[in-house]
């Protein structure tokens, strides 16, 4: 019998294989996303001032993120929903460990890490009730924060790098998605893993960033200065959300 979880690491495993062969759509998105992802880390270390006595917890992201920097914190934990090849002997001037959890449930007390980072995550979780749960959790683990994710309001889908995909009914993006993108092109997907994608790529518009941050600034990361590209809630100098709030507690100001 196949489960959904099953489906997913089987997926997962065909991503990773077709990684391994070289030019891929994920090659595409090194070349496009480089210089944005860059100037993000920038910001936020001049917004979050991550101090070097601090733990870091990385919630969907990668040791390479960090590796390619000078080490700005005490230690850094990647977590995922699946294992990570690493090993910290790879990186002896870091302090990095992966772990395995779930953002939507972490196994952490309140104000556990001084700073919980997310970069393009809550869009992959699932439906509402997830997002809410990720947001729920990431605001009572960390003390700081800073969630990015992709705008919905953007005209450019970009998982997918096509146009308005996203803006169409689900049945409708299925079929646009497989035939009418570079994600489509490129990938070759199966109708299980179009299925799939579609249910874990759930864009977020701003006023749902506020809700699901009450506490948080929101930043807003724009084309040319006009068109949104992404936001960010971010969180400093201040104490964790206690005991799981469900993401509608009164907004505050920073």
């Amino acid at each position: 019998m196949v489960t959904a979880s099953s489906g997913a690491r089987r997926i997962k495993a065909s991503v990773r294989r077709r990684k391994q062969m070289g030019f891929s759509i994920h090659t595409i998105y090194g070349l496009i996303f480089k210089i944005w992802r860059k100037k993000r880390m920038g910001l936020f270390i001049k917004i979050v001032k991550p101090q070097s006595n601090e733990l870091l917890l990385d919630v969907g992201g990668y040791p390479n993120t960090w590796t390619i920097r000078p080490q700005m914190v005490k230690r850094i934990d990647c977590l995922n929903i699946h294992p990570i090849k690493w090993s910290e002997e790879s990186a002896p001037q870091h302090r990095i460990a992966t772990v395995l959890g779930d953002g939507c449930a972490l196994e952490y007390e309140d104000g556990h890490y001084d700073v919980v980072f997310s970069n393009s995550v809550i869009e992959h979780v699932g439906d509402w009730e997830r997002q809410r749960a990720f947001a729920s959790n990431v605001r009572r683990v960390g003390k700081k924060l800073w969630v990015q994710t992709p705008a919905f309001e953007c005209p450019l889908e970009p998982h997918f790098l096509a146009p308005f995909v996203h803006w169409l009914p689900v049945p409708i993006r299925k079929f646009c998605t497989r035939w009418l993108t570079p994600w489509g092109w490129l990938t070759r997907p199966s109708k299980a893993w179009v299925n799939y994608t579609i249910l874990h790529t759930r864009l977020l518009t701003k006023n749902q960033m506020k809700e699901l941050f009450p506490d948080c600034k929101i930043l807003t990361e724009r084309f040319f200065g006009i068109v949104p590209k992404s936001y960010i809630a971010y969180r400093i100098d201040r104490e964790p959300v206690a005991g799981g709030d469900d993401g509608h507690a009164a907004a505050s100001q920073l």
